[in-house]
């Protein structure tokens, strides 16, 4: 196996970036870019922390981050399984990326900044549904911004196709884990509707 490991050698493969992907990240949100990442749903959020990186998928009904100011983004944590990997990351390292997405485009938008966790009463009530609130809030400080190349999602075609037929279900994942000690039939029996009361 041959490896590549000098920058020398990487810039070597591969030349300068294009123009427009030199010019297209800024310091702050541009008002095209908050525009886009307002029409968010759905994101990917990293972190690194001491056991290494972690990667956790965000999602809501609505925007999926609250935009602040140009400079920072407000992320509700609502509920999930309560590993918490990404917010121990947070408290320990702050360093974060995310990449939006909104259905029906080809477009990535990412940033790259530093993240704090916040229990502040009034920031958790900018995100009140009908009386639930998030436990904590994720403020993000944006250090960069940009759009991302859209070849990836337009190699996949990811928005016009669906390849769920046929797979296995996060039940019969944590039947196989334990040699089938976990009933995962049963675990994927309840979980609509206990993901349907606990959605907030």
């Amino acid at each position: 196996m041959r490896w590549i490991d000098t920058i020398e050698e990487l810039d070597a493969r591969y030349g300068a970036p294009p123009e427009a992907a030199r010019i297209k990240v800024t310091r702050r949100l541009t008002p095209a870019y908050a525009r886009w990442i307002a029409a968010s749903r759905f994101c990917l959020l990293s972190s690194v922390g001491p056991e290494g990186t972690d990667g956790t998928p965000r999602g809501d009904d609505g925007p999926v981050v609250q935009i602040a100011d140009p400079g920072t983004l407000l992320m509700p944590d609502w509920r999930g399984n309560n590993r918490i990997d990404t917010l121990r990351n947070i408290v320990r390292d702050g360093r974060v990326s995310v990449a939006f997405l909104v259905a029906g485009s080809s477009t990535v938008m990412r940033v790259n900044g530093t993240a704090r966790l916040s229990d502040d009463p009034a920031l958790l009530a900018r995100f009140d549904r009908g009386g639930k609130q998030p436990r904590l809030v994720i403020v993000i400080a944006v250090a960069e911004v940009y759009s991302q190349c859209a070849r990836a999602l337009i190699r996949s075609g990811i928005w016009a196709r669906d390849d769920s037929a046929g797979l296995p279900s996060v039940g019969d994942f944590l039947t196989e884990i334990t040699q089938g000690a976990f009933d995962g039939a049963e675990y994927d029996r309840i979980w609509p509707g206990r993901a349907a009361e606990t959605m907030w």
